[in-house]
């Protein structure tokens, strides 16, 4: 099963907690506080491996979680910090942001790495809290949650050439006679319902070549088959467009080459600058010559090649001639842009920015919301009574309990921080 387009969700570990805990030697009287951080989330890492082809055995685990750390312990022993998660994927995938649309990875070599879901950090332990106004502080941190998105993966075979073109112009026929794959060949459109690789052997050259699913007018909005399998044309360094030069279905071989381009560009505008060989395929047919002389007139700046994928006229020249330039293009494959991202500080506030916002839902309760204040509440313990002061005297200090205030809250009044439920207290 061939599949190239999936949705996951995955979550980088949670953070161990912080221990709270006291020196108790025996001859070490007032021994202080003793508990350790918690160890560190383990990352969901995505690695490439050579060895696959498709995404099938995503479509059976479609959620990845990495192990969190060990929580903090006493004698000031900190926890382990938990293994990462490796997830393997194939060769040419793309990792997007399934919310946001951000391309987070595009992966391509053997043994290549992507950090996609950060492990959080460890709760410190009351041993971090001890000032010389509070020696013996009954204060921890939880972990930090650990993150977690969910991701598309997209599949673009890596492939040196691309063959494209109408269905039934003899792409099958073409990859079937110069590589020892064997798609599906028959007099019907869409005989090709995935891609097909094959390796074209020259001697001392050779080259991948991937048989792809017809094209039609309107592929780039989703018409036909084709447009699940665009994505993979852009993998390529050279594309071959199969043309039916004989016309056997009734179409003009100048308005087929003129619609699939225009197609490849509406999907990509890159596409429009990729390398392009012409083969002119069903010269074996009549009406084939006329038109290969009609059509050369039209397009006289693009390689055109006569061949017959059925009678093996012409394609040996058209392999070498392929051969020839692939030399001189860059041997990586193309790849996407991937935005570059600073490395993540906890608790980082733009000073500029509001680090909170209030509102109200239905019922008349306040949600407070905030990637800062709501990460702090998840690493609050709230069965600690000197946490939940620490945690109080922040929110004060923020400006979260005047903000309150300022849009009508009173005593008894409920807030929403994140998962908690809070009552308002003047």
């Amino acid at each position: 099963m061939f599949v190239d387009q999936v949705k996951v969700y995955v979550k980088g570990g949670d953070g161990g907690n912080g221990a709270v805990s006291y020196r108790r030697e025996k001859y070490v009287p007032l021994g202080g506080p003793a508990g350790g951080d918690g160890g560190r989330g383990g990352d969901v890492v995505f690695v490439v491996d050579e060895g696959l082809r498709t995404l099938v055995d995503f479509r059976y685990q479609r959620h990845f979680k990495a192990p969190r750390g060990e929580h903090g312990r006493n004698k000031s022993q900190h926890g382990a910090g938990a293994e990462d998660m490796l997830v393997r994927v194939p060769p040419g995938t793309t990792v997007v942001d399934a919310d946001t649309g951000e391309v987070i990875a595009d992966l391509v070599e053997h043994g290549q790495r992507a950090v996609i879901a950060k492990g959080g950090r460890g709760g410190r332990g009351n041993i971090r809290f001890a000032t010389s106004a509070n020696p013996a502080p009954e204060i921890a941190e939880n972990g930090e949650p650990g993150q977690e998105r969910n991701i598309t993966l997209e599949l673009k075979l890596i492939a040196d050439v691309g063959l494209v073109g109408y269905p039934s112009v003899g792409k099958s026929t073409l990859l079937a006679s110069v590589t020892a794959a064997r798609p599906k060949i028959a007099a019907y459109h869409f005989t090709t319902l995935k891609p097909n690789l094959g390796a074209v052997d020259l001697g001392e050259r050779s080259f991948v070549l991937a048989d792809l699913p017809g094209l039609i007018e309107g592929a780039h909005e989703g018409v036909g088959l084709g447009h699940q399998f665009l994505r993979h044309v852009e993998r390529t360094r050279l594309i071959i467009h199969v043309i039916d030069m004989a016309g056997t279905e009734g179409r003009d071989p100048y308005e087929d080459y003129v619609s699939i381009n225009q197609e490849l560009k509406l999907y990509n505008i890159r596409l429009e600058e990729r390398p392009q060989i012409i083969a002119a395929n069903k010269m074996d047919l009549p009406e084939a010559e006329e038109n290969l002389k009609r059509f050369r007139e039209l397009v006289p700046d693009v390689p055109i090649y006569s061949i017959s994928a059925a009678t093996n006229q012409g394609v040996k020249e058209l392999m070498y001639a392929v051969a020839d330039k692939l030399e001189t293009l860059p041997l990586k494959p193309v790849i996407e842009e991937v935005a570059e991202v600073e490395a993540r500080v906890v608790f980082k506030a733009e000073p500029e920015a509001a680090e909170f916002e209030i509102t109200r839902d239905s019922e008349g309760a306040f949600i407070v919301s905030g990637e800062k204040i709501e990460k702090l509440a998840r690493m609050t313990n709230l069965n600690s009574y000197d946490s939940i002061q620490r945690f109080s005297r922040i929110m004060r200090s923020m400006g979260i309990d005047d903000a309150l205030r300022k849009r009508g809250a009173k005593d008894g009044d409920t807030v929403h921080i994140g998962d908690f439920e809070f009552d308002f207290v003047e």
